[in-house]
Order: C-alpha cells, then structure tokens, then sequence
C-alpha cells in the first residue's frame, strides 16, 4: 500500500471521526425529578435526552423520551463561570404551584441552555424561586 493511499484513508477516518463528535456534542441528558412543564407540556418524571441545532446562542431544543420528541422549545445557550459537576434541571415554582423548566445544565460543560423568560437573558445566574433538581 503507497504512502498516498495510507495519508487519504487517514484523512478520511480523521474527517468521519470529526463529524462524529460534533454531532455527539449536540445533545445531552436531562433527568426530571418531579413533573415539570416545558413550552405547555407535562414532563412526567424520569430521563430524557435533548438534541439541539445550533452552536448558540439562540438554539432549538428537542427532548427526547426514548426516540419520541415530547416538547420542542426555544432556548438560549449561555456561559457558565465553571462547569457543573453533573447534569442538572433547574426549574421555577410558578404561582399556580406547577414547576416550569427553565435551564438545563450539562455535568463537565461550560455552558447551559436558558428556556422561556431566562431564555432572554444572557446569564446563567439563575433566578429567585429557583431549584436545581
């Protein structure tokens, strides 16, 4: 085998596994603790996986429950100051007593994706009447 031969085969496995990755950094996990509502849906509790299109900041999120998309929602991609430790919902108790998502953070990212009225604004500091689940 030429030299020419073994540098293009090597260049495409190199392409196909830079695709690869890329495309595995579009989506994460998302573990709801009680029922939450995101964009007028009911989550119920359990795991679920969000893929995004999108590098930021303006993004649209996909949760997933196995291959089912069960909400699809508009959501900003904010800096985080350290990455947290591990995957987190962090939800508001609104006035009639439901929780509404509003930040799903990714454990080992130093970013986190802002949903609803945080999705407007360019912090993730969080808001009064905040929980991380």
């Amino acid at each position: 085998m030429s030299v020419s031969k073994l540098s293009k085969g090597l260049l495409l496995g190199l392409a196909l596994l830079l695709a690869t990755s890329v495309f595995a950094a579009n989506k994460g996990a998302l573990q709801v603790s009680s029922p939450v509502t995101v964009n007028g849906k009911q989550l119920a509790a359990g795991d679920y996986t969000v893929k995004w299109d999108g590098a930021g900041p303006n993004v649209e999120l996909n949760i997933l429950q196995g291959k089912n998309v069960v909400a699809t929602v508009p959501a900003r991609m904010v800096d985080l100051a350290r990455s947290p430790e591990r995957d987190s919902a962090v939800t508001v108790l609104n006035s009639d007593g439901r929780k509404s998502l509003n930040e799903i953070r990714f454990g080992g990212k130093k970013y986190a994706f802002a949903i609803g009225q945080e999705s407007a604004k360019s912090n993730a500091s969080g808001s009064s009447g905040a929980s991380v689940q």
